[in-house]
Parts: structure tokens; sequence; C-alpha cells
């Protein structure tokens, strides 16, 4: 799933003019526990106020949410979210900043994806990324095996066929912090090493 799948698309922003308590007003009106801080021109950042952020910053110090502003408590700018990204990684970037929600921007404000989103949401209680992952792997290294018997082990094809594997492969290792000892590839040139004597595999990478 992506993050545009399980986002919110209401969004309710604030004016950084705007005083907390007029924030906790709206807070409380709606439900929500995250505004958004409109930007003020094309090239400003977008914010953000949280009930943490009200609570750490105003009630823990016994101030007047009646005379402060949202631009003296607010997040700005605040990590935000592509709506394509997966949402395994929308959730790891979220839990490793310490933070509940984030804006989902793509040129516009599209939505806010929070962590309950993915609790209630999203479907890793029933397709756990990992065996999703585990399920292409093997699938990839059978169309691998099938184009390398047509086309020759050797052959430019297959070596493009296995990047492919090795590719999603090091993006399962590192879903489980895992460490590979040998590649799909690896093992597969382990099979036909008179192939493989005279060419040196590449490591494909992009940029």
């Amino acid at each position: 799933m992506k993050v545009s799948d399980i986002m919110t698309r209401d969004v309710v922003t604030i004016r950084n003019f705007a005083l907390v308590s007029q924030a906790i007003k709206l807070m409380r009106q709606r439900d929500i526990q995250a505004l958004i801080v409109d930007r003020n021109h094309d090239q400003d950042a977008y914010g953000i106020v949280t009930v943490a952020d009200i609570v750490a910053k105003v009630a823990a110090y016994g101030r007047d949410p009646q005379r402060i502003r949202v631009h003296e408590i607010m997040t700005k700018p605040c990590i935000v979210l592509n709506p394509d990204l997966g949402v395994e990684y929308a959730a790891r970037l979220l839990t490793a900043t310490g933070i509940h929600s984030a804006p989902v921007i793509q040129g516009e404000l599209l939505g806010l994806l929070s962590v309950t989103d993915i609790l209630e949401q999203s479907d890793f209680l029933e397709n756990p990324q990992e065996v999703v992952l585990d399920k292409k792997i093997k699938h990839l290294m059978q169309t691998a095996r099938s184009i390398c018997e047509e086309t020759g082990p050797g052959s430019e094809d297959c070596v493009n066929a296995w990047a492919i594997v090795d590719a999603l492969q090091a993006e399962a290792a590192h879903h489980r912090a895992e460490r590979i000892e040998k590649t799909a590839f690896e093992l597969f040139q382990d099979e036909y090493p008179e192939a493989f004597k005279d060419r040196e595999y590449e490591i494909w990478c992009s940029g």
C-alpha cells in the first residue's frame, strides 16, 4: 500500500499568527491531534502543530494559550511524505523521528498521515511486507532461471534478470536488518562456474 491509499484527505490548516487557544478549539471541534500550518507564499515551507506541542510547550509550563501564537510552538519546516511512498517506509520515518503525523505533499498539500492511520487502515496485518517480498523474490528467481535457460547462463539477459532478483533480495535484507552472505545470482554462478569464469559480475547502481 502507498501513503495515498490511507492518508486523511480532509486536512485542517491554521495560520501561523493564530492563537494557540484557537488551535486547541479547532482540534477539539474536529477531534484531531495535529494541524498543518499554512505557507505564506509558494516558496515557503509547511509547518505543523500538534497536541504534543501544546501540552509540552504551553500546558506543561502553565502558559496562557490566549497569549501564545502558533508560530511560537510549531515545527517548521516539518517532515513531509510523498503520496507514492510505501506505507512501511512512512511508518519507519514517523517512528524514527518520534512524530505522530506528517503532511503528504506533492507540489501541494494532499493529505495527512498519522501512525493511527497506519495501524487502523494499512494492510500490514494481512500482507506483511516481508512475506510479499519473499513471494516476489521466488517468482523473479523462477523467471531468471527461465531466461537463462533460453539465452544461456552467461548471456546479458540472464545477468540482467538476476540483477533484478538481487536488488529485491537486498531490499528484503534491509527490511530485516540482515546480511547477505551470497546473493541469488552469486549462488547461480556457483552452479555454472564455466559460464562466468571470464566475466566479472557488475554491481548495478543508479545515478
